[in-house]
């Protein structure tokens, strides 16, 4: 199993080259599950090319998405209609975030590039009173971690097929920003978040992923 693993991840990544769908877009309806119909101010951290932050705009009066790439954020802004109520900044995000408060702040595949822990730390001082934070991460496999990928895999492989019609595409712009592998399990993960944030829920999902949700009070 130890080594077929890599094969097979091999394999499925050139078969994304052709079929790629954005796994982190996946998660976008959880997400706005997660949160009330309506809330003032929110802050999507690693905004990338805007989809979330556009989606968030539905049910706030203002979103604010901060990005460290140049490149992705200046795409953000040509998809962004000036009418919706976004607006977007290249900046660090421990450094350099907008004065909040935030009623909601949203975090999808950027916090295994940041310190985690300090993430976290910023993100609830930034999180207003009753305010919510919702982190979809990625995180290291370990062996234990192979039964959940055996699901994965399949189902990745539909996913793409289905929503890609079956067809070559080219990738959508959500998926041209830097990326970088995590370094820390999920049980990494759970230990340094429950330090960070009393309270907080976990999951490990499909796809490589893992959610958070944590209320301020």
């Amino acid at each position: 199993m130890t080594t077929l693993l890599p094969r097979i991840m091999r394999a499925l990544e050139q078969f994304h080259v052709t079929h790629p769908w954005d796994h982190n877009a996946h998660y976008h309806r959880w997400i706005l599950r997660q949160l009330p119909r309506r809330f003032n101010r929110a802050l999507d951290v690693g905004s990338g090319s805007g989809d979330l932050a556009r989606l968030l705009a539905s049910r706030a009066a203002a979103v604010h998405g901060i990005d460290v790439d140049p490149t992705i954020v200046d795409r953000a802004r040509g998809l962004t209609d000036p009418a919706v109520p976004v607006t977007f900044t290249v900046g660090d995000a421990l450094k350099e975030v907008p004065p909040g408060p935030y009623d909601v702040i949203t975090c999808v595949a950027t916090i295994h590039h940041m310190r985690f822990s300090d993430a976290l730390t910023c993100f609830r001082h930034h999180l207003a009173s009753g305010g919510t934070l919702v982190v979809v991460g990625v995180y290291r496999p370990r062996r234990s971690d192979y039964l959940i990928d055996a699901v994965a895999i399949p189902a990745n492989v539909a996913m793409a097929w289905i929503k890609n019609k079956g067809r070559k595409v080219p990738r959508p712009a959500s998926m041209t920003a830097p990326t970088r592998p995590a370094t820390m399990t999920f049980a990494d993960v759970v230990r340094d978040a429950r330090q960070a944030l009393p309270g907080v829920r976990l999951h490990r999902r499909l796809f490589w992923r893992y959610t958070l949700v944590w209320h301020r009070y």
